[in-house]
């Protein structure tokens, strides 16, 4: 399954669908441990409940294997009542990252007499701005890369945490294994992997009743903690003025269509309505995020598809401020499917682009309509794949409408609950209370819900 994610990084399309049904044979077939979650995501057909089988079969031989020493550990919990809240993050993106770009503004707005926050790392410190201000915004940032497990799983205990929020979950780099040793009373999934852990390595999963109606309960072994809009945060950072589209290799009087979401993101039947779009709009290009691996890749598919592979542009990394500020140039984002735009959405939808996404039934796959949501701008939310091309056919050809769509949208940045800080602090602080509150008087884990703020 290790070629399936380069393949996908690749975008070297050649096999997708025979790599498709392998993997859900191996999953129907229950190989434990065969496929990692996160590959799963970006698989189209597959439904939240298979990628709840594949955390479970995951995580299953790992568990029994670390019961032995989360038995030597026997870690016992003070749950006595106390007037601040010990919340520890963990994590190893606590540098110049997404994760940390799309959070720092909340962890700011926090309340410092209602929660003591603490940082858990293993990662590398890149002595940048980002990382001096999370150190700033933490009491306590812990550095616990050289650590074991069992090591890092004490560190988290000896800090009295009382609730531990696990920002990693499978992706790249991610430590599950201190999850598995329960270092904290009550565990939580939030933010970094959209979708279930499975094997009761999280008692919460921060979430919101658009991506994880109460009727998808049984796709996840955590219990809903609902944030009242979107659950994702995300600040108002600085855009600047955006730089000419000459600049960026973009042309001035054509449609730019955007995605700026990772290679592994893109499949061929989304690409096949892309292409279906360039050539319904004259001169419009495609603009992508810049990767060595699959540019020649996706040029080569254009060209299968009657498209000049020049008409995609690409860009190339850059901070996050300069990316902000060439974001502006875009006239509409282009979700994916099955996993969609996470913080590339809503970093598009603060620089005043509005994004055509269509939801399926994951975690991964509702973010952007989500956050679409919490923006006030629901019609852009497409029914399936055909309502997708329609909605973003129709936005490209009539210049009046797309206008009057990104002047919606700038008027609702700023009033609408999804670049509200400081709201969702106070919001996320109060799933922390339930969550404690039910703890200490022994109820299991069970849905909760924020108060709107």
């Amino acid at each position: 399954m290790r070629s399936l994610g380069r393949d996908r990084s690749m975008c070297a399309w050649d096999d997708f669908a025979q790599s498709s049904t392998d993997a859900r044979s191996s999953l129907a077939e229950a190989r434990s441990g065969q496929i990692p979650p996160f590959l799963l995501l970006s698989v189209p057909g597959m439904s939240a409940g298979e990628h709840r089988i594949c955390s479970e079969l995951w995580t299953r031989d790992r568990i029994a294997a670390s019961h032995a020493e989360r038995t030597r550990l026997d870690f016992r919990f003070d749950l006595t009542i106390r007037d601040r809240l010990r919340v520890g993050y963990l994590s190893n993106d606590f540098h110049d990252h997404a994760t940390a770009h799309l959070l720092i503004e909340a962890l700011e707005a926090r309340d410092p007499g209602r929660c003591e926050l603490h940082a858990f790392s293993f990662g590398a410190d890149d002595r940048g701005a980002m990382r001096g201000r999370l150190h700033a915004a933490f009491d306590g940032f812990h550095d616990v890369t050289a650590l074991s497990d069992s090591a890092a799983a004490a560190a988290v205990h000896a800090a009295r945490i009382d609730i531990l929020v696990d920002l990693k979950g499978y992706t790249r780099g991610a430590r599950t294994g201190i999850l598995m040793l329960h270092p904290a009373p009550v565990q939580v999934n939030f933010l970094g992997y959209p979708g279930t852990l499975g094997g009761g390595l999280c008692d919460y999963i921060i979430t919101d009743p658009f991506i994880t109606p109460l009727t998808a309960a049984a796709d996840y072994s955590e219990s809903f903690a609902y944030m009242p809009h979107s659950y994702q945060p995300h600040g108002r950072a600085a855009l600047g003025p955006p730089p000419g589209r000459a600049e960026a290799g973009l042309p001035d009087d054509a449609i730019v269509f955007c995605c700026f979401n990772q290679s592994y993101k893109l499949t061929p039947p989304m690409f096949d309505l892309w292409c279906r779009l360039l050539d319904a709009t004259p001169d419009s290009v495609l603009w992508l995020l810049a990767c060595d691996q699959a540019e020649g890749n996706l040029r080569g598919e254009a060209l299968r598809r009657g498209v000049a592979p020049g008409r995609l542009v690409f860009a190339p990394e850059m901070t996050q401020r300069e990316h902000l500020r060439r974001l502006q140039l875009a006239d509409l984002v282009l979700d994916t499917a099955p996993y969609g735009a996470h913080t590339t959405a809503s970093d598009a939808l603060w620089a005043g682009v509005p994004v055509v996404s269509c939801a399926g039934d994951t975690f991964a796959s509702r973010v952007a309509g989500s956050l679409l949501h919490a923006v006030g701008c629901p019609e852009l939310i497409a029914a399936d794949e055909a309502d997708y091309l329609a909605v973003a056919l129709t936005l490209a050809a009539e210049p009046d409408l797309l206008q009057a769509v990104k002047d919606k949208l700038s008027r609702n940045r700023l009033v609408t609950p999804l670049f509200d800080a400081a709201a969702y602090a106070r919001s996320l602080q109060d799933l922390y209370d339930q969550m404690w509150l039910r703890r200490r008087s022994g109820g299991a884990p069970a849905p909760i819900w924020a108060s709107r703020s």
